[in-house]
């Protein structure tokens, strides 16, 4: 049975149809229509596997922020890409008619953010009924006598087969994500992939939660037995939802959070993990949601005859993605609520391999880094990319941040000095020299330095500073190769090493020249000393 649909219609958008409407429909039901209409199949063990292509991943090109009086002053033009309200309405128009054109639709009812006080009402609005399960699992759905009083406050209107006319409505292609940040409404078309319902709601989190005081973070997070909490940054392919996932600590989320004065809290309801070459051994959490039912799968290899799921299949796409509850990850937080952070952990996979596996950061190193948000792009994985390329994402989630970075920098300053947590650098990347010629990070060693620093063993440890990048390195941790802690130690040629370094370190500067007006003097000078 559907969970019925509240005291809000769709009249209250536009959108009047002829077709049948399913309220809020239950995992069984959406499977059914999916299944009915075409639109996936069930792979062994019981999840929902579609295809998205050709839109197997975000595409920045065709977001748009609607530029508009009432929140042009506060938003970061430089990487916000404007629309004009009139070719905003003119989109609007065409996909409410689309949508209102005796077509099947599918509406949720459910909220993103798990603290009551800021929680954020939301609804969409589709005619696709596994985009439909999708967002189900990644926002937090109404119970039913929410439902019955849902007011919902930010609206998504979704049609992937919509595509726009970049004549006419001023767009870059026939895809779309156009975002209202005051009306919060959210428009989707021209596109399949999941993770655009996910991350334009993550942006208008984005621009709220700071207005309520609250700093917005593209971070995963865990808590312990002893309620000691950490939050990981980091972007894609750094082991952020790896290294959260740990089976001695309580999974919070793993992707989208808000630090609150009285501490952490999931924006979301699931996870949305990348699964290309996941393996039991190596994530055995995570590679059991991908057998399990109420799991949508984009753009995995199913065997034909087994209906198995071969993860190792790049054939669609590398960007394989696993959606799912929460509640299938053993020992998660049920409230997707916890305390204050005692640990930031910033993770970064440098190619180049000269960072240091960890490190502590003064409040002036980590607001530089966090800034910096650097990963390195690897040889290979774009026509001509022959050796690693430095990739800086402000705060580790520059597509999101719809406000200057100051404002989120300054806010986890403020957290740091105010709670006293600490701040890490954890580098997942090689070792040993760059990609090509070292070797990755061990992943049983970032465990190892991981959880001492989560658990506070690191807090006061002995350290040496990196005479390159000015961390402050600890000289030894238990269970850990001390050649390891220093980076020249583990390259055959230490001039390499040096000249190397001495590279990245420009890259960082180079790159934090565009935040010298936004931050202070002391953050600028936290950067490498050499």
């Amino acid at each position: 049975m559907s969970n019925g649909n509240g005291p809000v219609g769709l009249d209250a958008h536009g959108i009047s149809t002829s077709g049948t409407i399913h309220w809020n429909p239950t995992t069984e039901e959406i499977y059914e229509h999916a299944l009915r209409r075409g639109e996936g199949e069930i792979s062994a063990g019981g999840p929902l596997l579609v295809n998205t292509a050709p839109n197997t991943g975000r595409s920045p090109k065709d977001k748009f922020t609607v530029k508009e009086p009432a929140s042009d002053d506060r938003v970061w033009w430089g990487p916000n890409q404007p629309i004009s309200p009139e070719h905003n309405a003119h989109i609007r128009k065409d996909l409410v008619e689309w949508l209102s054109d005796g077509r099947e639709l599918f509406v949720l009812d459910a909220f993103a953010g798990a603290h009551p006080e800021h929680r954020l009402p939301l609804r969409l609005v589709s005619d696709s009924a596994w985009h439909t399960l999708f967002a189900r699992t990644m926002f937090i759905p109404a119970t039913p006598e929410e439902i019955a009083v849902h007011q919902p406050r930010a609206v998504i209107l979704h049609a992937p087969e919509f595509k726009a006319d970049p004549a006419v409505h001023g767009t870059n292609s026939g895809g779309f994500v156009t975002l209202n940040l005051t009306e919060l409404e959210i428009l989707i078309g021209g596109t399949r992939y999941g993770g655009e319902i996910k991350k334009s709601i993550f942006t208008l989190m984005n621009d709220r939660l700071p207005e309520e005081g609250i700093l917005s973070m593209h971070c995963s997070a865990n808590v312990a037995d002893d309620g000691r909490v950490a939050v990981f940054f980091g972007l894609s392919g750094t082991g952020k939802t790896t290294l959260s996932t740990d089976p001695e600590r309580r999974l919070i989320g793993d992707d989208e959070h808000g630090w609150a004065d009285d501490g952490v809290f999931n924006v979301e309801n699931g996870c949305y993990a990348k699964i290309i070459n996941l393996s039991a051994e190596a994530e055995p959490e995570i590679f059991a949601t991908t057998t399990h039912f109420g799991t949508v799968v984009e753009n995995a290899v199913a065997n034909p005859a087994t209906r198995v799921l071969d993860l190792d299949d790049d054939s669609i796409t590398e960007n394989t993605r696993a959606a799912y509850p929460l509640t299938q990850i053993p020992g998660s937080v049920p409230d997707k609520r916890a305390g204050i952070p005692s640990t930031v952990v910033m993770l970064t996979a440098d190619a180049f391999g000269v960072l240091p596996p960890i490190a502590r950061l003064t409040p002036e190193q980590a607001m530089f880094h966090f800034l910096s948000g650097y990963t390195a792009k690897l040889a290979g994985t774009e026509v001509g990319v022959t050796e690693p390329q430095t990739t800086f994402s402000t705060c580790f989630g520059a597509p999101f941040l719809p406000q200057r970075p100051n404002v989120y920098a300054e806010m986890l300053g403020e957290r740091l000095a105010k709670t006293g947590a600490v701040a890490y650098l954890v580098n997942t990347g090689w070792t040993g020299g760059q990609y090509g010629v070292g070797s990755r990070m061990p992943i049983k060693a970032t465990r190892t330095l991981v959880r001492a620093a989560i658990n506070g063993e690191l807090d006061n440890a002995e350290t040496r500073q990196d005479p390159i990048f000015g961390l402050h390195v600890p000289v030894s941790v238990p269970g850990v190769d001390p050649d390891l802690l220093d980076p020249v130690k583990t390259w055959p040629d230490p001039s390499a090493f040096e000249e190397t370094a001495k590279k990245l370190a420009d890259a960082f500067r180079e790159n934090f020249t565009q935040y010298e007006g936004m931050v202070s003097a002391d953050v600028v000078a936290a950067g490498p000393i050499a």
